[in-house]
């Protein structure tokens, strides 16, 4: 695991700051590498193939990020002038610089979130576009497992799926943290991803990889997919050296998931008794902790860390904190007290 600078304490700002195993640096180091370009590449093959099984797909092609992934699923659902529903807080939407309207011509109708991340299946029924010429064609409903690190039950999303299919859409699932939500909820990850027609997943995350997403879904839309990728740039040449890091991460580090969770529960459960003297708000979903302090200590409570050393950030109004393979139970003790000395110094 990379080495940590000596000032710095922990790094809770995200689990995109994960750096690869020694067991991770030296599969990468022993991989045979072709060209996935010509569709070559052993590893990247053997990975592609891993993934597709794992979540119950026919296929799965690799991506440099989780960004083109979903932009390559949306341009495979749909066409130019096309539709799609998306939640308003999901990150297809908010976070993925519109690239659906910007590069596909294609416009969101976004549909109001529930505190839980959910979408109503009222709210599918009543945003799906009339068959008339003056509104374009919805195409596509866009859903997302974890939200805000809230693992969504699979009969929400499911209900989900059955609603949109009743107007003919597809269904693509942003399934960045979806292994999270298959540990928290205890169930299959097929269970989650065979809700939907394509589903994207990250390496990068909280499975510890340095690059990549899988796109998987039918071999129907693997033409169309790579298609997609070559058009918005993600074709790699030798890219077997990432995914022998997606390998080893999908055969090393699901299951230890479970410990992020625990730890974003260890820390939760450290802050309550301050948050109830101080009237913070907190909350715990996954390996994501919520941190609402007072309006007037969010900057100070935010220099206080970065001084202590430790990475977190800015949000606003709640901090999200975010465990991963780089942070220990120690260094989740270290975050907790110094937040609690931030409040005994006030």
């Amino acid at each position: 695991m990379g080495n940590r600078s000596n000032s710095l304490k922990g790094d809770f700002r995200s689990d995109t700051v994960t750096q690869p195993t020694e067991g991770m640096l030296q599969a990468m180091a022993s991989t045979q590498v072709g060209d996935d370009v010509y569709g070559d590449d052993p590893a990247v093959n053997e990975l592609q193939e891993k993934f597709a099984t794992l979540v119950g797909k026919e296929m799965s092609v690799l991506f440099p990020s989780g960004t083109q992934s979903n932009l390559a699923a949306i341009l495979t659902h749909c066409g130019r002038g096309s539709d799609l529903l998306v939640g308003n807080k999901y990150h297809t939407y908010v976070f993925e610089a519109g690239g659906a309207s910007v590069l596909g011509g294609i416009s969101f109708t976004p549909l109001p979130t529930e505190e839980d991340g959910s979408i109503s299946n009222e709210s599918i029924t009543s945003h799906v576009k009339p068959d008339d010429p003056h509104f374009p064609e919805t195409r596509l409903l866009c859903l997302e497992n974890t939200v805000s690190g809230n693992a969504l039950p699979v009969d929400v999303l499911r209900k989900n799926a059955e609603t949109a299919r009743k107007y003919g859409l597809g269904i693509h699932l942003d399934g960045a943290r979806l292994f999270n939500a298959a540990i928290e909820l205890n169930v299959n990850p097929t269970e989650i991803a065979n809700i939907a027609d394509t589903v994207s997943v990250c390496l990068s995350k909280g499975l510890g990889a340095p690059v990549g997403t899988l796109l998987a879904g039918p071999s129907r839309l693997e033409r169309s997919i790579r298609r997609n990728r070559k058009i918005l740039g993600g074709g790699m040449r030798q890219s077997g050296y990432l995914a022998a890091a997606g390998i080893y991460a999908l055969d090393n580090h699901i299951d230890r998931l479970a410990e992020d969770h625990n730890r974003a529960r260890l820390l939760a459960n450290s802050l309550v008794d301050l948050a109830e003297e101080s009237g913070i708000r907190i909350s715990q979903n996954t390996n994501m902790v919520f941190f609402e302090p007072h309006p007037d200590d969010h900057q100070p409570l935010l220099d206080h860390l970065h001084s202590d050393g430790f990475l977190v950030t800015g949000k606003k109004p709640a901090f999200r904190f975010v465990t991963h393979l780089g942070v220990n139970d120690r260094d989740v003790e270290m975050f907790a007290h110094s937040i609690k000395n931030f409040y005994k110094r006030k």
